[in-house]
């Protein structure tokens, strides 16, 4: 009987890709790169291994959100003092915060504790369509 293959991170090849937001709702995005960011896209995928690639969403100024999400969905944030508590629209986030936005949606989608913080320092979000990462060689991904 033959085993299953369990990857090394000693033999993991890493690609960079590239995702515009502009042509996808933000939910559908986070998916896609948080699928990116932990591997599940190759066959070589191990779930105790960081085997994922890199991924650069440009254009997060752009990203859609559908029905009333704009004025209905709430970011919250506590300083942990009494009264620290601030709320903010999701019009708002998109407007002055949108790689936050972007960010928060992906870090809810990867695995808690040390393994998905280290898939997360792969993420890279840039609120226009330049980014510093063209030495990389990256993979452009449009939607499918």
């Amino acid at each position: 009987m033959k085993n299953s293959y369990m990857q090394r991170k000693e033999d993991i090849v890493r690609n960079w890709y590239v995702i515009d937001a502009s042509q996808y709702n933000l939910g559908r995005l986070a998916t896609k790169v948080a699928h990116i960011l932990r591997g599940k896209h190759k066959a070589t995928y191990t779930p105790h291994v960081d085997c994922g690639d890199f991924v650069i969403v440009v254009n997060a100024s752009k990203v859609n959100l559908t029905g009333n999400k704009l004025d209905d969905k709430i970011y919250y944030n506590h300083s942990g003092y009494t009264g620290g508590l601030r709320e903010r629209t999701a019009r708002v986030m998109k407007e002055k915060y949108p790689n936050e936005m972007i960010e928060r949606a992906v870090k809810g989608m990867l695995p808690k504790g040390r393994l998905g913080r280290q898939m997360y320092r792969k993420l890279f979000v840039y609120e226009g369509s330049e980014h510093p990462h063209m030495a990389q060689k990256p993979i452009i991904l449009n939607k499918d």
